[in-house]
């Protein structure tokens, strides 16, 4: 008789005190986050409480009772909790790791810090997303110099989403930039390759004008783009037609397909009403009568994904860019069943 999941449970403080914030904050929540998505991976079932400012408290006298600093105790924490998600990922076989911004910027400094620790820690080539929301010029400048300074050569250059979603009207940062191909030209005069975002479905804002996003990339290239990481999509038609259509206008631009394994259905849902992307019938059919069983959702993501990842090979794609949504396991399956682990 095999035994119940086992539970873990992990606290970590609240970033709203009463008094001065201390260092516990920020980095035992990266710890704690690790390492309960760590253990879901696994299938174990894990809560993630979060606590009060006390705990950060205790976190400080535990540093303390160790006769080290409370930050170097917290970066043994952090750094013990990566280890293990590299190992699981086997990341050393992939090109390389895209370390996304939260939506309308708002993770900027943890992106920045997240991005340099995996360059720092692993040596891993990793690609930076930086986008125009909520930052000046000069402070996009400086993310950049940061970017560089901690080894990062490769930048995924957007415009981002305005506070309201893909859809909402864009409001340009009082001396910023108003589109991301000014953000691409800061970035390969800074020396970095650059990468830009490309819509087989059309951009949510373009309003169905496939030419005009077309027209966009081009301009793209033009500043020095060198390669674009596709929104997701079901229809390997729309993305040929992507190509061909850039092709035709002499573009040399590496398209990357981007790839959504299916693991949640309201997930799902939500962003392909936020990115203008359709989900095709057949989709519909295969994943909503299970749409309520998880294991049975995950199952069926895989096989549709695993589905299109085969053709998108065979017509030659220089490569594929997962969307694993902080859970590598589908994505694991997905490479292994065809062929590339």
């Amino acid at each position: 008789m095999s035994s119940a999941p086992k539970s873990f449970y992990l606290t970590t403080p609240i970033y709203y005190v009463n008094d001065a914030p201390h260092i516990g904050h920020a980095y035992t929540t990266v710890a704690g986050d690790l390492l309960t998505r760590w253990h879901r991976q696994k299938g174990e079932s894990v809560w993630y409480l979060t606590g009060t400012d006390e705990h950060g408290q205790k976190v400080m006298r535990t540093a303390e009772a160790n006769n080290t600093p409370p930050q170097q105790w917290c970066d043994r924490l952090v750094e013990e909790a990566w280890k293990p998600v590299w190992k699981h990922l086997e990341i050393a076989h992939d090109d390389f790791v895209s370390v996304t911004y939260g939506a309308s910027g708002s993770t900027r400094d943890r992106t920045i810090r997240c991005t340099s620790e995996i360059t720092a820690r692993t040596g891993f080539p990793t690609i930076a997303h930086l986008t125009c929301v909520g930052s000046t010029k000069s402070e996009i400048s400086l993310i950049l110099d940061q970017y560089s300074a901690a080894g990062i050569t490769s930048i995924l250059a957007l415009r981002g989403d305005p506070q309201g979603g893909p859809r909402a009207p864009w409001v340009m940062t009082e001396n910023g930039f108003n589109h991301s191909d000014e953000l691409v030209s800061l970035a390969r005069e800074k020396g970095f390759e650059v990468g830009v975002a490309a819509f087989p479905d059309g951009h949510p804002a373009s309003d169905g004008d496939f030419l005009k996003d077309i027209d966009v990339l081009l301009e793209k290239e033009r500043r020095g783009a060198t390669f674009a990481t596709t929104q997701f999509f079901f229809d390997i038609n729309k993305y040929n037609e992507l190509v061909e259509r850039l092709r035709d206008r002499g573009s040399n631009l590496d398209v990357y397909p981007g790839v959504l394994p299916i693991t949640n259905v309201a997930q799902l849902t939500r962003m392909a009403e936020l990115s203008g992307t359709p989900i095709p019938n057949e989709v519909h059919a295969r994943i909503s009568p299970v749409e309520n069983d998880p294991h049975k959702v995950r199952a069926i993501g895989i096989e549709i994904a695993t589905e299109l990842c085969a053709k998108l090979l065979s017509h030659g794609v220089p490569g594929i860019h997962f969307y694993t949504m902080n859970s590598a396991l589908s994505t694991l399956e997905i490479v292994k069943r065809i062929g590339l682990r």
